[in-house]
């Protein structure tokens, strides 16, 4: 697939490097999380710090870790010390006070179908919930609730809601207030059914952030905190440099990938040339693998279509089975 490059202009909210760069501003990234947020669960949120890129280790080398695009801790009980609204985690590492995490959001875009998305939240939900109980702690009531939103451009499930809300319940007993603070919510920007008109316009505003779908109160303000990151110097310089890096990884990614195929299909071509003489030694299987150079598999291609037969084949291109081995 080609890689079409955008301008910092161009990008939307949902594009990894925006909604990073945004949340992670020292002034405009609490402001911004609180509105969307608000709009997105309809309900009041109080102080926030908010993490970008925010990574959980995992426990050993060859264990898999969790990099979070946007982390928000929702704070209550600051009676010591007034959070500042910038997000800042500098007081909380100070130890000046100690604030009692209520909630907790992990804001996940995904504009790529390539994920089972509801084993990817439980594994990232495990990740997350294991860094908030210490060892010797029993009282279960500490651990915050856990909202994982994950914004997608694509119908996740097919029913064309803007937003599909999951919660763990009682198959016996339906109506079973079954408390265990854990929210998964999936956004779809192109749904229609469920939700309110106010989701679906953050959503559409989300997914295309123009100046024409900045409609009501909230958005315009989004639109403000977006338009306030973009002209930023160091934002634009820092984008170049992702940029290149992102065009040269994918164009050499997609150099890579081709030379696979062109490599793959030169030897089924000849091994299909070979099959009218009998079946294709392993050895030989092996040794036409190995080779990773097109040129000589071209090469090689060309004796196989006048050949008198695999082992002359074999013969002319210095294949034997001391070769492979």
């Amino acid at each position: 697939m080609s890689y079409s490059r955008k301008s910092l202009d161009e990008l939307n909210v949902l594009d990894d490097f925006l909604i990073n760069a945004i949340a992670s501003d020292p002034e405009v990234g609490a402001p911004f999380c609180r509105t969307l947020l608000s709009v997105l669960l309809q309900k009041e949120i109080r102080q926030v710090r908010v993490i970008a890129q925010r990574s959980i280790p995992a426990p050993s080398p060859n264990m898999r870790g969790i990099r979070m695009d946007v982390e928000v801790e929702e704070i209550d009980g600051t009676d010591q010390v007034q959070i500042e609204e910038s997000g800042s985690a500098d007081l909380a590492k100070s130890g000046l006070y100690s604030p009692y995490i209520c909630n907790v959001y992990d804001i996940e875009p995904h504009l790529r179908n390539d994920v089972n998305l509801p084993k990817h939240n439980r594994f990232y939900q495990a990740k997350i919930d294991s860094r908030y109980l210490h060892s010797g702690d029993r009282d279960f009531d500490h651990l915050p609730n856990l909202y994982i939103l994950t914004i997608t451009n694509y119908d996740p499930f097919g029913y064309d809601y803007m937003m599909y809300t999951i919660q763990n319940r009682c198959i016996e007993v339906p109506d079973l207030d079954y408390r265990d603070g854990v929210q998964l919510i999936y956004f779809y920007t192109g749904g229609n059914k469920g939700g309110c008109k106010a989701i679906h316009s953050m959503l559409k505003y989300l997914q295309t952030s123009t100046p024409n779908n900045a409609t009501d109160s909230a958005t315009r303000k989004v639109h403000g905190f977006v338009s306030r990151v973009k002209t930023q110097p160091e934002v634009r310089l820092e984008y170049m440099t992702f940029e290149d890096y992102i065009y040269f990884e994918r164009r050499d990614a997609a150099r890579e990938a081709a030379q696979k195929t062109a490599l793959s299909t030169t030897i089924q071509n000849i091994l299909d040339l070979l099959d009218d003489y009998g079946e294709v030694p392993e050895e030989l299987m092996d040794y036409l693998n190995a080779q990773m150079n097109l040129s000589i598999l071209k090469e090689w291609h060309k004796l196989a279509s006048r050949t008198s037969g695999i082992e002359a084949f074999m013969e002319e291109i210095g294949c034997s089975a001391t070769t492979v081995s």
